[in-house]
């Protein structure tokens, strides 16, 4: 059974500005630079069939056109015991109609709906070990980042496997965006 999410990709220049924050919390483990990513809804493990259900209903999807996104601030999930710190991505009504294509996608095929509302973001670090004043302080001390605005080409079906998350992630399908003629 393959472990499912589907998610947008960074530039590698995006990603290498992120890099440059990894270090200054002990006991967090960062994300690798190539693994960034904004994940739109997270499948989970699913039977084979389904999964080429899946990719073949998520090609119906790209009649979406391009848009832009950019990233903007740093946040901690996990207010009490945190557990992941990520950059949030600026508002996107583009963005979120594209993950609700994705979520009716999914239930379609059976799936139950997402819980989580969805918090567009890109994971910087997992944070099972880290001392929450160090992560509150440093999530405050780099919240004024800001990428450059990037356009969204397309989304990918990725895989991962079962682990202690953060890839390496796996590119199943790439989905390419429909340009207007």
């Amino acid at each position: 059974m393959p472990r499912l999410f589907t998610g947008v990709e960074l530039p590698p220049d995006v990603a290498l500005d992120l890099s440059i924050m990894r270090g200054g919390i002990e006991g967090a483990r960062w994300i690798d630079p190539e693994s960034y990513h904004v994940t739109l809804r997270f499948v989970g493990d699913i039977p084979e069939r389904m999964a080429h259900d899946l990719s073949d209903e998520l090609s119906r999807v790209v009649a979406m056109p391009p848009f832009t996104i950019s990233l903007a601030g740093m946040g901690v999930f996990g207010s009490k015991k945190p557990h992941s710190l990520y950059v949030k991505v600026e508002e996107s009504p583009d963005l979120r109609r594209l993950q609700a294509m994705h979520e009716r996608v999914c239930q379609s095929l059976g799936l139950p709906p997402e819980p989580r509302k969805f918090t567009p973001h890109v994971t910087l670090a997992r944070l099972k070990q880290a001392d929450r004043l160090q992560t509150m302080d440093y999530a405050h001390s780099h919240n004024l980042y800001r990428s450059r605005p990037f356009e969204v080409n397309d989304f990918v079906l990725f895989s991962s496997r079962a682990s202690r998350g953060g890839g390496p992630y796996g590119r199943e399908e790439i989905y390419p965006l429909a340009r207007a003629m």
